[in-house]
Protein backbone atom coordinates (compact mmCIF):
# COMPACT_ATOMS: atom_id res chain seq x y z
CA UNK A 1 0.00 0.00 0.00
CA UNK A 2 1.03 3.52 -0.95
CA UNK A 3 1.27 5.23 2.31
CA UNK A 4 2.49 9.27 1.80
CA UNK A 5 -0.06 10.77 4.17
CA UNK A 6 -0.65 11.60 7.49
CA UNK A 7 -4.64 12.05 9.31
CA UNK A 8 -4.17 14.53 11.98
CA UNK A 9 -6.54 16.02 14.65
CA UNK A 10 -6.29 18.93 16.06
CA UNK A 11 -8.49 19.20 18.86
CA UNK A 12 -9.20 22.64 21.37
CA UNK A 13 -12.10 23.68 23.15
CA UNK A 14 -13.72 25.97 20.17
CA UNK A 15 -13.07 22.75 17.25
CA UNK A 16 -12.06 19.82 16.65
CA UNK A 17 -10.00 19.95 13.13
CA UNK A 18 -8.98 17.64 10.63
CA UNK A 19 -6.94 16.71 7.71
CA UNK A 20 -4.97 14.28 5.54
CA UNK A 21 -1.17 15.60 5.39
CA UNK A 22 1.40 15.18 3.07
CA UNK A 23 5.39 14.30 3.70
CA UNK A 24 5.78 18.21 2.54
CA UNK A 25 3.59 19.56 5.37
CA UNK A 26 0.80 20.25 2.55
CA UNK A 27 -3.02 19.93 3.67
CA UNK A 28 -4.85 17.89 1.12
CA UNK A 29 -8.35 17.28 2.38
CA UNK A 30 -10.20 18.78 5.86
CA UNK A 31 -12.95 18.04 7.64
CA UNK A 32 -14.00 20.08 10.87
CA UNK A 33 -16.33 20.04 13.44
CA UNK A 34 -17.32 22.19 16.58
CA UNK A 35 -16.42 20.83 20.24
CA UNK A 36 -19.30 20.20 22.07
CA UNK A 37 -16.97 20.84 25.41
CA UNK A 38 -19.89 21.55 28.04
CA UNK A 39 -21.15 18.15 27.00
CA UNK A 40 -20.78 14.62 28.02
CA UNK A 41 -17.30 13.04 26.62
CA UNK A 42 -19.13 10.20 24.33
CA UNK A 43 -20.84 13.31 22.61
CA UNK A 44 -16.88 15.42 22.41
CA UNK A 45 -15.79 11.62 20.97
CA UNK A 46 -18.97 11.61 19.10
CA UNK A 47 -17.69 14.87 17.37
CA UNK A 48 -13.96 13.62 16.58
CA UNK A 49 -15.47 9.87 15.32
CA UNK A 50 -17.37 12.53 12.23
CA UNK A 51 -13.96 13.93 11.43
CA UNK A 52 -12.41 11.10 11.00
CA UNK A 53 -15.16 9.60 9.10
CA UNK A 54 -15.17 12.77 6.73
CA UNK A 55 -12.09 12.25 6.22
CA UNK A 56 -11.92 8.29 5.48
CA UNK A 57 -14.60 9.01 2.54
CA UNK A 58 -11.66 10.73 0.90
CA UNK A 59 -10.18 8.66 -1.88
CA UNK A 60 -6.61 9.67 -0.83
CA UNK A 61 -7.24 7.97 3.15
CA UNK A 62 -6.08 4.82 1.86
CA UNK A 63 -3.08 6.63 1.68
CA UNK A 64 -3.07 7.32 5.08
CA UNK A 65 -0.17 5.41 7.26
CA UNK A 66 -0.59 6.87 10.74
CA UNK A 67 -2.83 9.23 12.92
CA UNK A 68 -1.43 12.32 14.76
CA UNK A 69 -3.17 14.09 17.75
CA UNK A 70 -2.21 17.30 18.86
CA UNK A 71 -4.98 17.89 21.82
CA UNK A 72 -6.01 21.06 24.39
CA UNK A 73 -4.71 19.33 27.51
CA UNK A 74 -2.97 18.21 29.88
CA UNK A 75 -2.18 15.03 27.79
CA UNK A 76 -0.81 11.76 28.92
CA UNK A 77 0.95 10.50 25.80
CA UNK A 78 2.40 7.64 27.82
CA UNK A 79 -0.97 6.13 28.71
CA UNK A 80 -2.87 7.71 25.32
CA UNK A 81 -5.51 9.64 27.56
CA UNK A 82 -6.44 13.60 27.51
CA UNK A 83 -7.66 15.76 30.37
CA UNK A 84 -8.34 19.54 28.52
CA UNK A 85 -8.83 21.68 31.23
CA UNK A 86 -11.50 23.52 28.69
CA UNK A 87 -13.35 20.17 27.69
CA UNK A 88 -14.66 19.25 31.20
CA UNK A 89 -16.43 15.85 30.41
CA UNK A 90 -12.87 14.47 29.09
CA UNK A 91 -10.90 13.34 32.25
CA UNK A 92 -8.32 10.69 31.83
CA UNK A 93 -10.11 9.82 28.54
CA UNK A 94 -8.63 7.12 26.37
CA UNK A 95 -8.26 8.98 23.44
CA UNK A 96 -5.37 6.97 22.03
CA UNK A 97 -7.53 3.84 22.50
CA UNK A 98 -10.89 4.80 21.13
CA UNK A 99 -8.93 6.45 17.74
CA UNK A 100 -7.60 3.46 17.02
CA UNK A 101 -11.00 1.67 17.54
CA UNK A 102 -12.15 3.79 14.41
CA UNK A 103 -9.12 3.83 12.59
CA UNK A 104 -8.36 0.49 12.51
CA UNK A 105 -4.30 -0.90 12.41
CA UNK A 106 -2.92 2.70 11.75
CA UNK A 107 -0.74 3.87 14.61
CA UNK A 108 -1.64 6.79 16.41
CA UNK A 109 0.49 9.23 18.09
CA UNK A 110 -0.74 12.03 20.45
CA UNK A 111 0.91 15.34 21.78
CA UNK A 112 -0.24 18.30 23.29
CA UNK A 113 -1.43 21.32 20.93
CA UNK A 114 1.20 23.33 22.36
CA UNK A 115 4.54 20.24 21.26
CA UNK A 116 2.20 20.24 18.07
CA UNK A 117 2.85 23.99 17.43
CA UNK A 118 6.20 23.44 18.14
CA UNK A 119 6.53 20.71 15.23
CA UNK A 120 5.03 22.85 12.64
CA UNK A 121 6.97 25.94 13.50
CA UNK A 122 10.32 23.77 13.39
CA UNK A 123 9.55 22.03 10.35
CA UNK A 124 8.12 24.62 8.09
CA UNK A 125 7.59 27.98 10.02
CA UNK A 126 9.55 30.49 12.28
CA UNK A 127 11.43 28.15 14.40
CA UNK A 128 13.31 26.25 10.81
CA UNK A 129 16.83 25.90 10.74
CA UNK A 130 17.32 26.41 15.14
CA UNK A 131 18.28 23.29 16.67
CA UNK A 132 17.03 24.55 20.20
CA UNK A 133 14.03 26.46 20.33
CA UNK A 134 10.60 27.41 22.43
CA UNK A 135 7.25 27.85 20.62
CA UNK A 136 4.39 29.31 22.42
CA UNK A 137 0.81 29.68 21.32
CA UNK A 138 -0.34 32.80 23.62
CA UNK A 139 -5.04 32.95 23.35
CA UNK A 140 -7.31 31.77 25.91
CA UNK A 141 -4.46 29.66 27.62
CA UNK A 142 -0.88 29.88 27.33
CA UNK A 143 0.64 26.57 26.17
CA UNK A 144 4.42 25.52 24.05
CA UNK A 145 6.77 22.84 23.21
CA UNK A 146 10.26 22.84 23.17
CA UNK A 147 13.05 21.58 19.90
CA UNK A 148 16.05 20.41 21.73
CA UNK A 149 18.92 19.78 19.70
CA UNK A 150 17.26 19.48 16.49
CA UNK A 151 14.74 17.42 17.85
CA UNK A 152 11.08 17.16 19.63
CA UNK A 153 10.86 16.88 23.15
CA UNK A 154 7.30 16.47 24.15
CA UNK A 155 8.82 14.58 27.22
CA UNK A 156 7.34 11.57 28.71
CA UNK A 157 3.46 12.47 28.77
CA UNK A 158 3.38 15.10 25.69
CA UNK A 159 3.84 18.21 27.81
CA UNK A 160 7.23 19.16 28.00
CA UNK A 161 7.60 23.06 27.56
CA UNK A 162 4.75 23.76 28.82
CA UNK A 163 5.50 27.65 29.20
CA UNK A 164 2.00 28.56 30.55
CA UNK A 165 2.31 26.98 33.94
CA UNK A 166 5.74 28.56 35.07
CA UNK A 167 5.16 30.61 37.71
CA UNK A 168 6.82 34.20 37.54
CA UNK A 169 4.69 35.49 40.70
CA UNK A 170 5.08 34.12 43.47
CA UNK A 171 2.67 36.04 45.51
CA UNK A 172 0.36 36.24 42.56
CA UNK A 173 -3.28 35.36 41.51
CA UNK A 174 -4.47 31.91 42.22
CA UNK A 175 -4.51 29.85 38.73
CA UNK A 176 -6.77 27.19 37.78
CA UNK A 177 -4.11 24.58 37.71
CA UNK A 178 -3.61 25.02 41.44
CA UNK A 179 -0.09 27.06 41.33
CA UNK A 180 -0.71 30.94 41.91
CA UNK A 181 0.90 33.85 39.80
CA UNK A 182 1.75 31.14 36.34
CA UNK A 183 2.60 33.02 32.53
CA UNK A 184 -0.64 32.30 31.72
CA UNK A 185 -2.73 34.11 34.20
CA UNK A 186 -1.25 37.37 33.06
CA UNK A 187 -0.55 36.68 29.92
CA UNK A 188 -3.52 34.85 27.87
CA UNK A 189 -6.58 37.00 25.98
CA UNK A 190 -8.96 36.26 28.54
CA UNK A 191 -6.75 37.90 31.16
CA UNK A 192 -5.07 40.44 29.32
CA UNK A 193 -8.93 42.00 28.94
CA UNK A 194 -9.52 41.08 32.69
CA UNK A 195 -6.87 43.19 33.92
CA UNK A 196 -7.20 46.06 31.27
CA UNK A 197 -10.92 45.92 32.20
CA UNK A 198 -9.88 46.26 36.34
CA UNK A 199 -7.58 48.70 35.40
CA UNK A 200 -10.03 51.63 33.87
CA UNK A 201 -10.41 50.37 30.06
CA UNK A 202 -13.76 50.40 28.66
CA UNK A 203 -14.91 47.95 25.13
CA UNK A 204 -15.92 50.51 22.61
CA UNK A 205 -19.56 50.58 20.88
CA UNK A 206 -20.17 46.92 19.53
CA UNK A 207 -19.24 45.71 23.42
CA UNK A 208 -16.30 43.38 22.51
CA UNK A 209 -14.18 42.87 25.65
CA UNK A 210 -11.68 40.58 23.64
CA UNK A 211 -7.73 40.59 24.10
CA UNK A 212 -7.71 41.80 20.40
CA UNK A 213 -10.01 44.76 20.97
CA UNK A 214 -7.69 45.40 24.04
CA UNK A 215 -4.79 45.69 21.18
CA UNK A 216 -6.86 47.86 19.00
CA UNK A 217 -7.01 50.61 22.11
CA UNK A 218 -3.32 49.65 23.07
CA UNK A 219 -2.44 50.92 19.78
CA UNK A 220 -4.08 54.12 19.98
CA UNK A 221 -2.59 55.08 23.33
CA UNK A 222 -5.37 53.56 25.72
CA UNK A 223 -2.87 53.33 29.12
CA UNK A 224 -4.94 50.72 30.70
CA UNK A 225 -4.57 48.80 27.64
CA UNK A 226 -1.17 49.59 27.15
CA UNK A 227 -0.12 48.52 30.93
CA UNK A 228 -2.29 45.28 30.46
CA UNK A 229 -0.13 44.62 26.93
CA UNK A 230 3.12 45.53 28.95
CA UNK A 231 2.53 43.09 31.99
CA UNK A 232 1.42 40.29 30.04
CA UNK A 233 4.69 40.68 27.65
CA UNK A 234 6.88 41.26 30.90
CA UNK A 235 5.29 37.63 32.30
CA UNK A 236 5.83 35.94 28.66
CA UNK A 237 10.04 37.67 28.85
CA UNK A 238 10.17 36.04 32.33
CA UNK A 239 9.09 32.27 31.40
CA UNK A 240 11.33 32.82 27.92
CA UNK A 241 14.21 34.08 29.78
CA UNK A 242 13.34 30.85 32.64
CA UNK A 243 13.35 28.33 30.21
CA UNK A 244 16.40 29.70 27.87
CA UNK A 245 18.58 30.05 31.28
CA UNK A 246 17.32 26.03 31.81
CA UNK A 247 18.10 24.66 28.17
CA UNK A 248 19.92 27.13 26.69
CA UNK A 249 17.03 27.75 23.27
CA UNK A 250 18.11 30.66 21.16
CA UNK A 251 15.06 31.23 19.84
CA UNK A 252 11.26 31.60 20.90
CA UNK A 253 8.43 31.99 18.87
CA UNK A 254 5.36 33.07 19.73
CA UNK A 255 2.01 32.49 18.11
CA UNK A 256 -1.98 31.96 19.06
CA UNK A 257 -4.57 34.97 19.09
CA UNK A 258 -2.94 37.40 21.54
CA UNK A 259 0.76 36.72 18.96
CA UNK A 260 -1.45 38.59 16.31
CA UNK A 261 -1.80 41.74 18.19
CA UNK A 262 2.01 42.65 16.81
CA UNK A 263 4.36 45.54 18.21
CA UNK A 264 1.40 46.18 21.27
CA UNK A 265 2.94 42.92 22.70
CA UNK A 266 6.35 42.41 20.91
CA UNK A 267 7.87 45.76 21.35
CA UNK A 268 7.78 45.29 24.99
CA UNK A 269 8.46 42.08 25.13
CA UNK A 270 11.35 42.23 23.91
CA UNK A 271 12.38 45.33 26.17
CA UNK A 272 11.81 43.28 29.01
CA UNK A 273 13.83 40.11 27.92
CA UNK A 274 16.57 41.90 27.82
CA UNK A 275 15.91 42.70 31.68
CA UNK A 276 15.40 39.01 32.51
CA UNK A 277 17.49 37.14 30.00
CA UNK A 278 21.14 38.64 31.53
CA UNK A 279 23.24 35.77 31.49
CA UNK A 280 25.70 35.82 28.51
CA UNK A 281 24.65 32.07 27.11
CA UNK A 282 20.92 34.00 26.60
CA UNK A 283 21.61 37.67 25.22
CA UNK A 284 21.30 36.69 21.77
CA UNK A 285 18.25 35.04 22.72
CA UNK A 286 15.04 36.32 19.47
CA UNK A 287 11.75 36.23 19.88
CA UNK A 288 9.68 36.25 16.78
CA UNK A 289 5.91 35.51 15.86
CA UNK A 290 4.77 32.70 14.94
CA UNK A 291 4.12 31.71 10.80
CA UNK A 292 2.18 29.10 11.12
CA UNK A 293 -1.24 30.60 11.41
CA UNK A 294 -4.46 28.10 12.30
CA UNK A 295 -3.28 25.08 10.45
CA UNK A 296 -0.19 24.95 13.14
CA UNK A 297 -1.75 22.00 14.89
CA UNK A 298 -3.17 20.33 11.97
CA UNK A 299 0.67 19.89 10.67
CA UNK A 300 2.63 19.80 13.86
CA UNK A 301 -0.04 16.41 14.17
CA UNK A 302 1.28 15.46 11.50
CA UNK A 303 4.96 16.18 11.24
CA UNK A 304 4.87 14.46 14.84
CA UNK A 305 3.17 11.46 13.69
CA UNK A 306 5.97 10.97 10.29
CA UNK A 307 8.54 11.41 12.87
CA UNK A 308 7.77 8.68 15.38
CA UNK A 309 5.50 5.71 13.86
CA UNK A 310 6.61 6.09 10.31
CA UNK A 311 10.22 6.64 11.02
CA UNK A 312 10.66 10.03 8.65
CA UNK A 313 12.55 12.55 9.60
CA UNK A 314 10.19 15.76 8.79
CA UNK A 315 13.19 18.35 7.57
CA UNK A 316 14.97 17.97 11.37
CA UNK A 317 11.45 17.88 12.89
Amino acid sequence: MHTDLVAALDIGGTKIAGALVDGHGRIQVRAQRATPAQENGETVMRAVDAVLAELAVSPLWGRAGAVGIGSAGPVDASAGTVSPVNVPGWRDFPLVRRVRATVGDLPVELIGDGVAITAAEHWQGAARGHDNALCMVVSTGVGGGLVLNGVLHPGPTGNAGHIGHISVDLDGDPCPCGSRGCVERMASGPNIARRALADGWRPGPDGDTSAAAVAAAARLGDPAAVASFERAAQALAAGIAATATLVEIDIAVVGGGVGKAGEVLFGPLRRALADYATLSFVRRLTVVPARMGTDAGLVGAAAAALTRTAGVTAAGV
